[in-house]
């Protein structure tokens, strides 16, 4: 957490300051959707059914989790899925290609970015990258006619490509921060931004407090079985860790999320936070005396091409009630 974000959840002397600034972005952000809306700024529409998954807060939510699970809900209902992402890359300044591009489970997380990478890399349907999606999502359409529903991850304030499905994920514990818009808080559009979106999900808690009359779902992360990094046919289980001296590291927007979870499993690590999306070197993995190094599996994309063999990575899967695919499905076929 960087020292701006601490500020993001209390109000603090520095907000004198950030206050102004935050009424402007808000002015700025609201006439933006509003030409959207008014027809002023142009809008795409595709000729499947596009499903957005987002939030209304900077940093990790559980997005990624969710667009995997729902991938897999649709296929396994019959549909054909393809996930589009704008990409983002640390290690290049941010820069995400212009022109669409497939991510292929053996790129470099250099080029596409960390949660593509590893979107990919489950293999459940096609994952292209581009900064404008609606142009992404036609040239994946064009690549593959069989696909019949777009899944747009991180794409809530994307609103050059029209959507049928908005889900908005939201922190369960971290929720939204102290209310401010940014850069005075977490806030990318306002709490009443939920009132209109068609279901909500939550990472880590049955409720949120908010006026909306939006279907709320509970989600947890599921995971508890490692894989080596370097072989990853061989598994291991908590409990094979136990009494092992054991750092663990994770560049996610929450990193406290996941040393809670190895914690939950029994295991007592040395953790390590990174800035979300930190474009790993060799030097940030090597810790004296490490009898195993845990790590998120948006770490081990970066990490793998330096990776020692001590090195494991925690698998997570989103779990959400069957009403919630459910009521997703229902949507897209009206």
């Amino acid at each position: 957490m960087n020292w701006l974000e601490r500020h993001w959840y209390r109000i603090t002397p520095l907000h004198l300051l950030l206050w102004p600034l935050s009424l402007l972005f808000a002015l700025l952000a609201g006439l933006r959707c509003a030409l959207y809306r008014s027809g002023v700024l142009s809008s795409s529409r595709l000729p499947v059914p596009v499903i957005v998954i987002g939030n209304i807060s900077v940093g990790g939510t559980g997005k990624t989790p969710v667009t995997l699970w729902l991938a897999q809900q649709l296929q396994s209902a019959g549909w054909h899925p393809a996930i589009i992402s704008r990409g983002y890359n640390k290690s290049r300044s941010g820069q995400t290609p212009s022109t669409p591009r497939a991510v292929s489970p053996h790129d470099s997380a250099d080029i596409t970015g960390d949660e593509p990478l590893l979107m990919a890399q489950r293999r459940i349907c096609p994952v292209w990258i581009g900064r404008d999606r609606a142009a992404t999502a036609q040239a994946l359409l064009q690549a593959h006619p069989e696909c019949n529903v777009i899944l747009s991850d991180d794409g809530l304030q994307h609103y050059r490509l029209q959507r049928d499905v908005e889900i908005a994920v939201v922190d369960g514990n971290r929720k939204f921060g102290n209310g401010l818009r940014l850069p005075a808080g977490p806030l990318r559009e306002p709490v009443a931004r939920l009132k209109q979106v068609d279901a909500i999900v939550v990472n880590g808690a049955a409720q949120i407090s908010t006026a909306a009359a939006t279907p709320v779902f509970a989600m947890h992360l599921e995971g508890n079985q490692f894989y080596n990094l370097l072989n990853p046919a061989t598994t291991r289980a908590a409990g094979a860790f136990a009494g092992q001296r054991l750092h663990a590291l994770a560049g996610i927007g929450h990193p406290q999320r996941f040393f809670a979870h190895l914690e939950q499993m029994g295991l007592s690590v040395e953790p390590h936070a990174f800035p979300d999306h930190h474009a790993y070197r060799p030097e940030d993995i090597r810790f004296d005396a490490a009898d195993a190094i845990l790590m998120t599996e948006k770490d081990a994309v970066k990490c793998a091409a330096f990776a020692s063999a001590n090195c494991w990575v925690l698998r997570v899967d989103a779990r959400l009630a069957p009403a919630a695919a459910q009521l997703i499905m229902e949507k897209i076929k009206r």
